[in-house]
């Protein structure tokens, strides 16, 4: 009698998270010979940094998002996972599940990747998240947008000259790209936009002040290219306030400290938060399993393969992960969708190799330069010894958004929404919708 050989079960390969590193992680080991789980509390996959304009009304949710059973359902070795991971058996390579009464608990990994990102810090005032909205997730994102148009709206209404004036003050906390572009959208939001949409409020009543605790706003970019887009921002009439810590936020305004020890407060009913960033608490259940280090960001240190020390099975990624350089030091990468991609595509390689009985290098990050939009035909970027602003420059951002967003329909939508509002001066009706009741007397939308 012949006897009969069964076939070794595939390799399972567990992917925690839909962002940029995930999704380059399933997209690239779709047609190999492994079991692809990808798990996510969100059925989308989100371009977030594109979610500012969402937040401003120059896009629209569905603009900047993607299913992830549309991107992967059709490949045969993926299955999608709508589910909350609770924390890992690293001994027993077992993920812990919340997903749902008839789901899963548990589900068991060959090799796992952990692409979990990262949420705004409020350096210990989580009071704060509140009052100061944030534009890091599409439901923030929305609520955003949804103080600010309802900002504008009291404004119309109000007969008290001290809350209108809090309601057309605008205060975002933060001077890296994320800031200065949202800063530039409200301008141009206030000048372009709604200047002909309300009779009792003008363009000119509106303040908007970017706060940085630096010396001057864009720290990471050239200081040539800082001063050039601090002068763009000016002209949309945004106020940079360099120097100066929030010492506190209220929903009535914000407190700011000056280096001399002054404390100068702002009247304002919208603050959005765009300062400093907190990896996903699941890097420090992976680090106390492991006995990795966890800085003070929150996220766990990883090997220069980007794999946990002593669980090679453990792959580490994006925001949430800080990279050995393997001298006792660490990777200086940004917190940039372009680091999460490149590990994403280096981890999923590492993977292949494996499986293939082969060795492979550490990780190293190609650094292809840096980009911020200031508004319509303003920009800087700085791309290795190459320095360019203006309009060039906000060609090229245009140029590398499109090409990393989503789902060709998501292109093409986006590429008639700027050129419409380019053309225009002004954004598409559907994007400037209040969409949730407003909370009396302060119109923040929780």
């Amino acid at each position: 009698m012949i006897p009969t050989v069964r076939p070794s079960p595939p390799h399972r390969v567990v992917v925690i998270g839909g962002g940029f590193g995930g999704m380059q992680v399933v997209k690239r080991l779709r047609h190999a010979p492994v079991e692809l789980t990808l798990i996510d509390q969100r059925n989308f996959h989100l371009f977030q940094p594109l979610t500012y304009q969402v937040a401003t009304g120059a896009l629209s949710p569905s603009d900047v998002t993607y299913p992830l059973r549309a991107m992967f359902g059709s490949a045969p070795n993926v299955r999608v996972m709508l589910a909350e991971v609770r924390g890992f058996d690293l001994g027993s390579r077992q993920v812990l599940l919340d997903a749902g009464s008839d789901g899963p608990s548990t589900i068991e990994y060959d090799t796992l990747v952990v692409a979990a990102g990262s949420s705004y810090a409020y350096f210990g005032h989580e009071e704060w998240r509140e009052v100061a909205g944030e534009v890091k997730s599409l439901e923030s994102a929305v609520s955003v947008r949804s103080r600010m148009l309802s900002a504008f709206e009291r404004a119309e209404v109000a007969t008290d000259r001290r809350n209108r004036e809090a309601d057309m003050t605008f205060v975002v906390v933060g001077g890296g790209p994320t800031g200065v572009e949202i800063a530039g959208q409200i301008g141009e939001l206030a000048r372009d936009t709604l200047a002909s949409d309300f009779k009792n409020i003008h363009p000119d009543d509106v303040r908007i002040l970017l706060v940085e605790t630096a010396e001057r706003v864009l720290s990471a970019f050239a200081e040539s290219l800082a001063t050039k887009a601090s002068r763009s921002l000016e002209k949309l009439g945004v106020t940079p306030k360099v120097n100066r810590t929030v010492v506190d936020i209220d929903a009535d305004g914000v407190s700011l400290k000056a280096p001399d020890g002054s404390t100068e407060r702002v009247p304002a009913r919208t603050v959005i938060w765009a300062a400093g960033v907190r990896a996903s608490s699941l890097a420090g259940q992976l680090g106390e399993q492991a006995g990795a280090d966890v800085d003070k960001a929150g996220r766990v240190t990883v090997e220069p393969d980007l794999t946990l020390a002593g669980h090679p099975e453990v792959i580490a990624l994006g925001d949430m992960a800080s990279v050995s350089d393997g001298s006792g030091g660490t990777l200086a990468l940004p917190g940039l969708a372009p680091v999460a991609i490149q590990q994403g595509a280096y981890a999923a390689r590492l993977i292949e190799h494996r499986l293939q009985g082969r060795s492979m290098g550490p990780f190293r990050y190609l650094n292809k330069g840096n980009l911020a939009t200031i508004g319509r035909g303003r920009a800087v970027a700085e791309l290795g010894p190459i320095r360019l602003s203006g309009p060039v420059a906000w060609t090229i951002w245009l140029g590398v958004h499109i090409w990393y967003l989503i789902g060709f329909q998501n292109r093409l939508v986006v590429m008639s929404r700027w050129s419409f509002s380019f053309l225009s001066r002004g954004r598409t009706q559907g994007s400037r919708i209040i969409s949730s009741p407003v909370e009396e007397g302060r119109g923040a939308l929780e």
